[in-house]
């Protein structure tokens, strides 16, 4: 699976220019996804060298990335149908819709293939709430 991960805000604590601290378990988070087999892509408003910082810091702790601010090694943006759009499985972010989740969490939807709605329920919580029908529903 490929996984574009943010950095200010999602992997460290957002201190643009400055590099934060680390958030709880989110480089081991990354380093196990890393030894299942995910190709992580680094998906930063980061250039120059505050990129080039966040990047040795990542390796500093073991995370490598597969690709930087594109799709794969070597996108060359002067392709005739080159999107700055990354396409990625899954996009690990603080500014999703409800807010950055925790590491663990983070790792539970993609190592058990489950929804956020299926890690936030119980089974039985979860069960009941998806017979019943929404409002918009016909």
């Amino acid at each position: 699976m490929i996984i574009a991960v943010d950095f200010d805000g999602t992997i460290v604590r957002d201190r643009y220019p400055q590099i934060g601290n680390e958030m709880p378990f989110a480089t081991d988070t990354l380093r196990m996804l890393l030894n299942e087999g995910h190709q992580l892509v680094l998906w930063t408003v980061r250039q120059g060298k505050e990129l080039e910082e966040a990047i040795a810091w990542c390796r500093e702790r073991g995370v490598e990335f597969y690709a930087v601010n594109k799709t794969y090694p070597g996108e060359d943006s002067s392709e005739p149908f080159y999107s700055r759009k990354i396409k990625a499985d899954i996009f690990i972010d603080d500014r999703n819709v409800g807010g950055m989740l925790d590491w663990g969490t983070i790792y539970e939807i993609i190592k058990k293939h489950k929804t956020l709605e299926e890690v936030l329920f119980s089974d039985e919580e979860y069960r009941h709430k998806s017979k019943k029908r929404s409002w918009w529903q016909f």
